[in-house]
């Protein structure tokens, strides 16, 4: 059965809690796009300068995560040199996270996952993620540090909505050649249309937004992509 991620972009600790509420019992694991200004040209939360209060209240332990007890969560972080503020989003609750290659020194990034700590490494999936313009070549000197790859559907990242770029159906089917094992994402226009195409290339993890927020029944949508 292919894997169904809701991915969220929200600007505010309040979205956040409006939003993550809609997954609640009908999901495990929630995406939330992070975005800096400076790797793409929106700002999202936590990165932006409003509520802080709330972040830091999640990080001194004054308050959980909204609904973490019922949510896990997987931080696609479209910030600059995002490693070198890993242990934020690491206290901040994630599960997961992804780190884009092309906002990354490539150098300094090889070595932050070499020297990761073994407790994060035992509970923190870390992947990769890559645009269609990207050679997939570059994933070789990290491919054996990290737990999954994430390509992405559409051109401009940090938005939501975008149109899909056929492109990434190469770059997947590449991937998935050769690596054969390796656990594939694919975010970015995945709705009805192209998933049936994406899960052909090889994908088995969707990443899916508007599609979802925009559909009638979240629980009954993500059934259906789950049976493609």
């Amino acid at each position: 059965m292919t894997e169904v991620t809701p991915a969220i972009l929200v600007e505010s600790f309040s979205e956040l809690n409006e939003k993550l509420a809609k997954f609640v019992n009908i999901t495990k694991m929630v995406q939330i796009d992070m975005c800096d200004g400076k790797f793409v040209p929106s700002t999202s939360w936590p990165m932006g300068r409003g509520d802080q209060e709330s972040v830091q209240a999640i990080l001194d332990d004054e308050e959980g995560f909204p609904f973490w007890e019922h949510l896990d969560f997987e931080f696609d972080l479209m910030v600059l040199n995002a490693h070198k503020q890993f242990d934020f989003f690491a206290r901040l609750g994630a599960k997961r996270i992804v780190f884009h290659l092309e906002a990354e020194d490539e150098k300094d990034f090889k070595e932050f996952l070499e020297s990761m700590d073994p407790y994060f490494k035992d509970n923190i999936d870390i992947g990769i993620a890559i645009n269609t313009t990207t050679d997939i070549s570059k994933l070789d000197q990290f491919i054996n540090h990290i737990d999954f790859v994430q390509c992405m559907g559409i051109e401009n990242i940090g938005f939501q909505g975008e149109p899909f770029d056929e492109r990434v159906l190469t770059q997947i089917k590449s991937l998935r050649n050769k690596y054969p094992e390796l656990d594939i994402s694919i975010d970015g226009s995945v709705n009805e249309n192209t998933a049936p195409l994406l899960i052909e290339a090889g994908v088995n993890n969707l990443i899916i937004g508007s599609a979802l927020l925009n559909s009638y029944d979240i629980r009954e949508t993500i059934k259906e992509f789950e049976s493609l």
